[in-house]
């Protein structure tokens, strides 16, 4: 009995844009501010006594120090995708690492999104909608002009593989 051949794919190729480093961090910064607020008035009001104020704030300033500025590079290097002409391909995370592979054929939507960071920096998330129950495929980060060609190509690429997609 002969073993089924072996596959290998590569990593996807393309990064997102050098400004998902910013992003990332100013969502951080946003997530982290109440937080770091929070603790200061509770503080202020001396809410509880002022040993265990000050342990709480400096953990929680060095855990929003690390996630604003180490796991945005941390993500930046791990975030990859592409498109084939048979599939779209990518890796995201930056602790708990997914590699998703959504075929052509599957596709039903394709989305670009703009948040207000993402509108500040020059940014879109392209969000590939596919008959599949682990949801749709996120393209994060990319320039404007990119995310705007890559939803031109994707649909041009559905448009050739004329599957059901479902």
């Amino acid at each position: 009995m002969t073993s089924p051949p072996t596959v290998t794919m590569s990593d996807p190729k393309w990064r997102p844009s050098p400004k998902a480093k910013r992003l990332w961090a100013g969502e951080a910064a946003l997530m982290w501010s109440p937080i770091l607020v929070a603790e200061v008035v509770l503080a202020a009001i001396g809410f509880w006594p002022t040993w265990v104020h000050a342990s709480v704030l400096a953990v929680s300033v060095v855990a929003a120090a690390v996630h604003v500025t180490i796991v945005p590079l941390w993500r930046y290097r791990v975030h990859r995708w592409e498109i084939s002409d048979t599939a779209v391909y990518t890796r995201t995370g930056w602790f708990d690492q997914e590699r998703r592979i959504a075929p052509i054929s599957r596709i039903q939507t394709v989305d670009t999104e703009r948040g207000p960071l993402e509108r500040m920096l020059g940014l879109s998330t392209v969000t590939v909608t596919t008959a599949s129950s682990a949801g749709a495929v996120e393209i994060t980060a990319l320039d404007r002009d990119v995310a705007d060609r890559t939803v031109a190509q994707l649909t041009e690429i559905a448009q050739q593989n004329a599957g059901d997609a479902t």
